[in-house]
């Protein structure tokens, strides 16, 4: 009989330079930056709302009572440059110039006093909207969370490579619209699969039961999806970009070819689409589908107790994550562990953290390069 495979425990070490501290300037400095141009965009979506924000979320928020959002975050990224400057630490005070340089180009576009009214649609748009909203909650709550109770402790905020999934995340939020036309789209040749008493009858059960079979509809897809990409060999190529992010955090979640991005969810709009559950329903289940997205690549030790055996947790899906023997094609559940149990691909010794994440063969490193890896990829074995 063969040994028992050894689990390792993962070790980060310190990096000074990376390390945000008090008192230097740096924080400031990002702080300014990042408010400067979230505001920056903000005034651009307020005076271009119908091509640079998305109908479906603009039902959800309200545009004017964000103006006042706006103004804090403006005024804010000024007083975070200035404060780089007065801690005179040259050489972050280029963060505070470019940050007041963004907000004083804000403010000379009109600011937080854009008036608001009726958005023209338009086939097509980017989603500033969702892409300001999206990073600002995603800050608040993770880094939080990834700060508070950290898996790795000496694990920085700007750890390797965290440029690259930034603009995954970007790309991402901003091609929002094209994503729900092409899943839309997509979702719409089974209309002849649709039957109105069925959809008729979910809509009658309470909310919480609809969600639950959302939440279980859409998992059985994406399970099935996500296994197709990992034991297809011709599909690896495009998932593999996903896997190649060698350090877990809330931004690693982001970094996904766009081909996958786009199958992905035109897939899971099937079952939501045939369902006809109640918007209600389905408001609630993509707050959930997004959050638990996020949380379950975060750098976070958080403990979940008996629902780390139902729902997907971040000790899961790092294993998914993992490219360690036992873990590898593994673990392909989105939202709970049932299919994974199902049909034999469930990983998650209880006491066990992965050691090593990515790839078993590195992938190229640059987001051009990672772009253009399905099509490299065919001209050498991979993994």
């Amino acid at each position: 009989m063969s040994n028992p495979y050894q689990y390792q425990t993962r070790h980060v070490t310190r990096d000074a330079e990376r390390e945000l501290r008090l008192g230097e300037g740096r924080i400031s400095g990002l702080c300014s930056v990042a408010l400067g141009l979230l505001s920056l965009l903000a005034v651009l979506a307020y005076l271009y709302p119908a091509y640079l924000t998305t109908l479906e979320l603009r039902q959800l928020y309200d545009a004017k009572q964000l103006q006042h959002v706006l103004k804090y975050g403006m005024y804010f990224s000024l007083g975070f440059g200035v404060l780089t400057f007065v801690l005179n630490r040259g050489a972050y005070r280029h963060l505070g110039s470019g940050g007041i340089a963004l907000t004083a180009i804000a403010f000379v576009l009109g600011g937080h006093q854009i008036p608001v009214g009726a958005v023209e649609p338009v086939p097509l748009s980017l989603g500033v909207d969702w892409l300001i909203l999206a990073f600002l909650g995603s800050v608040a709550i993770f880094v939080s969370l990834e700060k508070l109770l950290p898996k790795y402790q000496n694990q920085p905020l700007l750890r390797p490579e965290w440029s690259v999934d930034l603009f995954y995340f970007c790309f991402n939020h901003l091609a929002i619209s094209a994503i729900l036309i092409f899943a839309n789209y997509h979702a719409s040749h089974f209309h002849w699969a649709i039957s109105a008493d069925f959809q008729a009858t979910v809509q009658s059960i309470p909310i919480l039961v609809q969600v639950i079979i959302i939440i279980l509809s859409a998992d059985f897809v994406l399970y099935w999806e996500h296994r197709a990409y990992h034991e297809i060999k011709a599909l690896w190529p495009v998932h593999a970009v996903h896997h190649s992010v060698e350090h877990m955090d809330w931004l690693a979640g982001s970094r996904g070819h766009f081909i996958q991005v786009f199958s992905e969810r035109a897939m899971v709009m099937i079952p939501l689409y045939l369902l006809g559950a109640s918007e209600q329903a389905l408001n609630i289940y993509v707050a959930f589908a997004a959050l638990q997205a996020v949380l379950i690549h975060s750098n976070t030790r958080l403990p979940f107790g008996p629902l780390k055996y139902v729902l997907v947790t971040p000790q899961f899906h790092h294993w998914h994550h993992s490219s360690e023997k036992p873990a590898i094609d593994t673990n392909y559940s989105a939202h709970t562990v049932l299919f994974d149990r199902l049909f034999g691909t469930y990983h998650m010794p209880d006491q066990h953290w992965p050691a090593q994440y990515g790839t078993t063969r590195r992938l190229p490193r640059g987001i051009l390069a990672q772009t253009c890896y399905p099509i490299t990829a065919f001209k050498k074995p991979t993994d």
